[in-house]
């Protein structure tokens, strides 16, 4: 008996949206981050790019539970001393929605080159509509 090993090659992706308006962003996350990872996928192997595309529409419509909209707190640092900023996700949700659902996902996945690889299947758009309709995409309830 031997165990089956997926190749890159021969890997056909799929195309799936995912509607994000009135959803919880880590049930949206934690979907997307599956798909990406090819765990939905009988032929998934964890060192092998498996996964799919996935596209969230309406991201600047997803929620928080509890208290999180104001007390969550996202933090970046350019390396330079003083330049550390904090915000939390209602400040970024008016400058770039897209982010919170980006950066949920960006956690579920592993941190390493095929982690970056994965996460460039991501499309994330803030409102409706999206420019990735000769590609078909299959919608997917969350």
């Amino acid at each position: 008996m031997k165990t089956f090993m997926a190749k890159k090659e021969e890997q056909a992706p799929r195309w799936f949206v995912i509607d994000a308006n009135g959803k919880v962003v880590g049930r949206v996350a934690v979907q997307a981050a599956n798909i990406l990872r090819g765990k939905h996928n009988p032929k998934f192997t964890a060192h092998v790019d498996t996964g799919d595309f996935v596209i969230v529409i309406n991201a600047a419509k997803c929620v928080f539970t509890g208290k999180k909209e104001t007390d969550k707190q996202y933090m970046t640092y350019s390396q330079y001393p003083g330049k550390e900023k904090r915000f939390s996700p209602k400040q970024l949700r008016g400058h770039h929605s897209e982010d919170i659902i980006r950066r949920a996902v960006r956690g579920m996945i592993p941190h390493n080159r095929l982690g970056r690889a994965t996460i460039t299947k991501l499309k994330v758009y803030a409102g409706a509509v999206h420019p990735h309709i000769a590609q078909q995409p299959a919608p997917l309830a969350v």
